[in-house]
């Protein structure tokens, strides 16, 4: 997963009930995908406002609200790991005095149910935000993973150099994450995108609160019987540097989960000090959801080329369009990028169409069995590519630079299939590129979670220059200098 916020407000009443007997502590329980949690608010109703306060991940997080009958919503601004989003929850009171409703993640889209109840959370239940935790912490010293060089506190690895680093435990923001006096900067164009003008993503959504059951005969195999047909809009935004030259092919990078407002600023440096190419990015947000069932898991986690199928026929035609720019169809000067499930995506994109992209950039990339429906060809999902696909295939030419935290996600959900281990695939995936012969670098973060919001402001500007080793920078080439 980035670092919009939304207001919030949370909505409570009933028939019983004046609007004031909501007065007090509260336990907010919620269930979104396969993760559960408790949040303890205290609540105070003024004239049918809520205003108070909810706790979560420790913090005292300011809460706006209102009643309207037995109609109730509530939210709050929130962050993890460095990602601000905001919980909203809009539910409904009844008889017996508890809460229950729909709870709503943005800016992901993402949708779970809650109930609420008044008083602190039963003995022995889960803590509050517990399902927000961060995973137990692994040693990247572990015998079974890859070699690593340890690089002191606060460094990032030379952009020059393949191979397996740790960092951290500290993470500065780097300097070029801000506009810097004297730089040039980009514009950028932003449009929508509709479910109903596509032919290939229609559109799909998973019932809010449900998930699926395991393939009795095959753990590995998710039973979803609540996914659909459903509408949806997507926002893309589109940057273009201010060196670009109208009607010459530009090299470009395309991004999941956007609009990637982080990502903008940060090119606009790199490019002027001529560190990469004058790029175009194109930030491209998702269908909405997540995991099985849902279009975000549909496009970010399917084993085939259809997401960068989707990307050169229906996206990059209106990039060309809306932002009057003319895209490359070099392979070499076209980029994949993006983090979690969209980190996936993006390795996916090169390895089905290494005729359209050499170049993946990822932040813990979902290399784990998340795909949905299933397919006998890659059974395991993105597991199959340390598993099977790399390994077993000629090496293609494809530069990857990818990240993980020591607390990434370990979640055996309700599968328990033993392919939902994100540390584990990455050290995978490092070994099997390395066997093969891939230029590529790993970043195994102390002190982070998943896809690190403070990891990605310290590595991304180095990230960025490693990936575009190689490609003509003006009249420069920056060429790689292999360290292994």
């Amino acid at each position: 997963m980035k670092g919009l916020l939304a207001t919030s407000a949370l909505l409570f009443a009933s028939p019983v009930f004046a609007a004031q007997n909501l007065t007090g502590l509260w336990t907010i329980h919620s269930r979104i995908n396969d993760s559960e949690s408790n949040v303890e608010c205290r609540l105070v109703v003024t004239d049918n406002k809520i205003t108070g306060t909810c706790n979560f991940q420790d913090k005292d997080r300011q809460v706006i609200g209102a009643v309207d009958g037995d109609k109730v919503t509530l939210q709050y601004d929130a962050d993890y790991n460095s990602m601000a989003f905001t919980l909203i929850y809009t539910g409904t009171l009844d008889n017996s005095g508890k809460i229950a409703g729909i709870v709503h993640l943005q800016p992901f889209n993402v949708d779970g149910l809650f109930t609420a109840a008044p008083g602190p959370p039963p003995p022995q239940s889960q803590s509050a935000d517990s399902g927000w935790r961060k995973y137990p912490t692994r040693d990247p010293h572990t015998p079974e993973f890859v070699a690593a060089k340890e690089l002191p506190d606060g460094a990032n690895p030379p952009v020059n150099a393949d191979g397996n680093f740790i960092l951290g435990p500290t993470h500065k923001p780097a300097p070029e994450t801000t506009t810097q006096p004297g730089i040039p900067q980009g514009k950028v164009i932003e449009f929508m995108m509709n479910s109903s003008d596509s032919k290939i993503y229609p559109g799909i959504a998973r019932d809010p609160g449900t998930f699926g059951t395991p393939d009795p005969a095959d753990p590995a195999k998710l039973i979803v019987t609540t996914s659909h047909p459903a509408p949806y809009t997507r926002h893309v935004a589109v940057y273009v540097p201010s060196q670009y030259k109208g009607g010459t092919a530009a090299p470009f990078i395309v991004g999941t989960d956007g609009p990637d407002r982080v990502l903008f600023p940060i090119l606009d440096n790199l490019i002027a000090q001529h560190r990469i190419p004058a790029m175009v990015a194109i930030s491209i947000g998702s269908g909405g959801g997540d995991a099985q069932g849902s279009e975000r898991g549909l496009e970010y986690n399917t084993m085939s080329g259809l997401y960068a199928e989707w990307v050169e026929e229906e996206v990059l035609p209106r990039v060309e369009a809306e932002a009057h720019v003319k895209l490359t169809h070099d392979p070499d000067g076209r980029a994949t990028m993006g983090a979690s499930s969209g980190g996936g995506c993006a390795l996916a994109m090169a390895w089905y169409h290494p005729d359209l992209y050499h170049r993946v950039l990822s932040y813990s990339g979902t290399f784990e069995n998340q795909q949905w429906p299933y397919n006998p060809e890659t059974p395991h999902g993105a597991w199959e590519f340390h598993e099977h696909l790399i390994p077993g295939s000629p090496a293609k030419p494809i530069r990857i630079w990818m990240e993980v935290g020591d607390s990434d996600v370990l979640n055996p959900n309700v599968m328990r299939d033993n392919m939902h281990e994100s540390v584990l695939a990455h050290e995978r995936m490092a070994a099997v590129l390395a066997a093969k012969g891939y230029q590529y670098q790993f970043v195994f973060a102390r002190n982070a979670g998943h896809a690190d919001g403070a990891v990605r402001l310290q590595t991304l500007p180095e990230a960025l220059e490693y990936l575009w080793q190689g490609y003509p920078i003006g009249q420069h080439i920056r060429y790689q200098n292999s360290e292994r």
